[in-house]
């Protein structure tokens, strides 16, 4: 067993599933519809990304790793187990002549989050660190059952998918389902480009060239961003600002939450001194360690 510090924690996240690209076409089949660079993924070493309507809008996103040729090689997507179907019916849209093979096998795998400590290999699954934020700790492709041996092999507390998406929220990481719209956001919207979802030097993918009018243009106008509350506001409901809706909220635990907002609008009502509003409930936006967009109320993006 590998000794960790007590506090470090794993979960079993439930609402993920995993899909597999495999065969000799399979990095450039991805690359050719990922936001991201799928050259630079390899074992241990994951990429986040999406795959995108032609209109630039977000499908799917995943978290795409690689298993070594010892392991029996091929991609592994970590994704939301709901979208699966979509997911692979859209790839094999795409697949044409292309010699991959894919796969759902989210009956027989999942995947399991670890934070709070240093990340080791488990010897339980596949092991990559989040590529989003270090803070966010690994994750583990593995058979659910194996969970608890896993989580005892690393050294980790197993406990509820609940406390990590608290860890989660608390790092204002968005959600797909919870805190945006799949089909309907942009990813910068979704604060893809922040946390490291989009390589804005590869090739082409689909809806690549409204993405790279959104950067190049810096014309993103809502993002999914950290809030405080005294009170839990209910996810879904219209966030305002004077009476007028500028946002939606998202998701909420012990005073933090995340809400898709319109950022001028926001800019606005902290010039005017006008409250933020979820139902009856007033918010506050707080700006994530990990931004560098323009910040409502500040002249400029971070550096």
């Amino acid at each position: 067993m590998n000794a960790q510090p007590i506090h470090m924690q794993a979960a079993l996240l439930p609402e993920r599933g995993v899909v597999k690209v495999a065969g000799d076409d399979a990095r450039h089949f991805l690359n050719g519809l990922a936001t991201n660079d799928i050259g630079k993924v390899a074992p241990g070493a994951a990429r986040f990304a999406a795959l995108l309507t032609p209109q630039g809008k977000i499908l799917v996103d995943f978290i795409a790793t690689e298993a070594s040729a010892e392991d029996g090689g091929g991609f592994f997507l970590d994704c939301p187990r709901a979208l699966t179907p979509a997911l692979v019916d859209k790839l094999k849209f795409y697949k044409l002549r292309a010699k991959v093979t894919i796969e759902d096998l989210s009956d027989a795998l999942g995947v399991m989050a670890v934070w709070g400590g240093v990340p080791t290999d488990s010897e339980y699954g596949l092991s990559y660190a989040d590529p989003r934020l270090a803070a966010l700790g690994s994750r583990v492709i593995l058979a659910p059952a194996q969970a608890p041996e896993a989580a005892a092999d690393l050294g980790a507390r197993l406990v509820a998918a609940e406390d990590y998406d608290a860890h989660r929220i608390a790092l204002g990481v968005p959600r797909g389902g919870n805190d945006f719209t799949y089909g309907d956001t942009f990813p910068h919207e979704a604060d893809m480009d922040q946390l490291g979802g989009v390589d804005f030097d590869k090739g082409c993918y689909v809806g690549q060239e409204v993405v790279s009018r959104v950067e190049h243009r810096n014309s993103a106008r809502s993002r999914v961003v950290p809030i405080t509350f005294d009170v839990a506001p209910l996810a879904g409901l219209p966030v305002t600002a004077g009476g007028k809706q500028i946002g939606t909220m998202g998701s909420a635990h012990d005073g933090r939450g995340l809400a898709l907002l319109r950022l001028d609008r926001v800019a606005d009502a902290i010039a005017g001194a006008t409250p933020l509003a979820a139902g009856n409930v007033e918010i506050r936006v707080v700006k994530p360690f990990w931004a560098t967009f323009a910040w409502p109320g500040e002249t400029k993006a971070a550096s």
